[in-house]
Formats: structure tokens, C-alpha cells, sequence
């Protein structure tokens, strides 16, 4: 279960430092020092993705970060509380979802993701208190 290459070239081109290790039946894929948007209580984190047995067909769940990211103000995102367990570290869960039907099979990838990443990170900061 390798990466797929369209992945590991979007990685490539666009310098991201990532390892890709095989846990618990899933490719999980970490983004060494993520760039945050402002407005959060630091500017980097490790983000881990988990990615189902069958992707890019089968779509990704959620996103993990390490450590913990919170708003600059203290307060936790909404849907951020539970600590998992991955490869020896905790991470910070964060429960987020495709919609029905938004993942497309054949066309969507790592790009298609991460780009959801940082959609929904601007929006969530975007509700800071």
C-alpha cells in the first residue's frame, strides 16, 4: 500500500517534508512543520493523515495534528478534543468530514485534501471567539 505516485510528486514539487509508514492497516502520511494560518497559537505543527486501504478510490477521514493546535486566544477549535494514539505519539484529533458525494473516485488526491485542510482551517479560525 505505497503512496500513490500523483501523491508523492505533488509532495515532491512542492518541497513538503512527509514520511509515508504503514499503521494499523493504514498509509499514514506526516507533513513535518504543516504551515498554520494566523490565528492560531503557533505557526507549524506536524499533520498527520491517516488513508483508508482502497485510496485514492476510498475517501480520507478527519486529519490529526501534533502538537496540539489551538486559537491564538487559548480556546480549542470546535470538534478537537480527542487525543489518539498514532506510531508513538498523541496526536490531536480533528473530526472532520467529506460531504456526500464530494470526494470524486479517479480524480480527487493528496492535493484534493490538503486543500480541504486548509479551507476548513481558515473557516474554523475564521469562528474564533
Amino acid at each position: 500500500m505505497p503512496l500513490p505516485a500523483t501523491d508523492v510528486s505533488y509532495l515532491e514539487e512542492k518541497g513538503i517534508k512527509y514520511t509515508v509508514t504503514i499503521d494499523g492497516g493504514m498509509i499514514c502520511v506526516i507533513l513535518s512543520a504543516f504551515q498554520l494560518p494566523s490565528g492560531f497559537d503557533r505557526s507549524q505543527a506536524d499533520l498527520l493523515l491517516r488513508l483508508p486501504g482502497g485510496y485514492p478510490d476510498v475517501q480520507p477521514d478527519m486529519w490529526w495534528f501534533e502538537p496540539p493546535v489551538r486559537f491564538a486566544n487559548g480556546t480549542s477549535p470546535p470538534a478537537t478534543d480527542v487525543t489518539e494514539t498514532h506510531m508513538g505519539r498523541n496526536w490531536q484529533r480533528w473530526s472532520r468530514h467529506f460531504s456526500a458525494g464530494q470526494w470524486r473516485s479517479g480524480v480527487d488526491c493528496l492535493e484534493t485534501f490538503l486543500a480541504l485542510i486548509r479551507n476548513e482551517l481558515g473557516r474554523t479560525n475564521g469562528r474564533a471567539a
